[in-house]
C-alpha cells in the first residue's frame, strides 16, 4: 500500500474567513503540487481529507488532477488533535485487504495529527515528530512485505517550479 499524507494548504485566518478556506497563495501552491504530481500517475483509490474547509479544497484540487477512482471523503479521525489510533488500526486492517493490484490512499489533514501518525506508523512514539510537514506538502510512505511502513519519498512545495 501507499499512503500519501497531505497537510492542508495555506489558510486564511479565522479573522478573515471564519471557516478558514485557503489563502489565494495556499490554492496556488497546492495546484502547483498537483500538477506536478499528476505525471507520475499515482494509482489513487481515493482521497480522504478531514471535512474542514481547508483539507476538503485541497482535496479537490489534487482530485482534479490525480483522479482517484473512488473521488474525495471526508472521514472522521482526521482533525488536528483527533487520536491517530483509529485512523492507524484502519490503515493496517485496509492494506491487508487489499487486492494484488494494490492502490494508493492521500490522506489530507492537519497537525499535529499527521505528524503523530507519521511518527506512529514509521514506528516511533507519537509525540517523536520524524517527519517536518509543510503546508501544500505531500509524505509517501510505503508499507513492505513485512507490513512495516517506509518513508519512500516527501515534496515540499518550495522545491517546485514556480514557471
Amino acid at each position: 500500500m501507499q499512503l500519501y499524507l497531505v497537510q492542508h494548504g495555506a489558510a486564511k485566518t479565522e479573522a478573515e474567513d471564519p471557516q478558514r478556506g485557503l489563502t489565494d497563495d495556499g490554492r496556488r501552491r497546492v495546484e502547483r503540487m498537483a500538477e506536478f504530481l499528476a505525471p507520475l500517475e499515482l494509482a489513487l483509490d481515493r482521497i480522504e481529507h478531514s471535512g474542514k474547509l481547508r483539507a476538503r479544497q485541497t482535496a479537490e484540487i489534487l482530485a482534479a488532477q490525480l483522479h482517484p477512482r473512488k473521488g474525495i471523503v471526508e472521514v472522521a479521525g482526521l482533525a488536528p488533535n483527533d487520536d491517530i489510533e483509529p485512523v492507524r488500526l484502519r490503515l493496517e486492517r485496509e492494506s491487508k485487504n487489499l487486492p494484488a493490484g494494490r492502490r494508493g490512499l492521500m490522506l489530507v489533514g492537519h497537525l499535529p495529527h499527521l505528524s503523530r501518525l507519521a511518527s506512529r506508523l514509521l514506528g516511533h512514539e507519537a509525540g517523536r515528530a520524524v517527519v517536518q510537514f509543510q503546508m501544500g506538502g505531500v509524505v509517501r510512505l510505503d508499507q513492505d512485505e513485512a507490513g512495516r511502513w517506509v518513508l519512500c519519498w516527501a515534496l515540499v512545495p518550495e522545491l517546485l517550479s514556480k514557471g
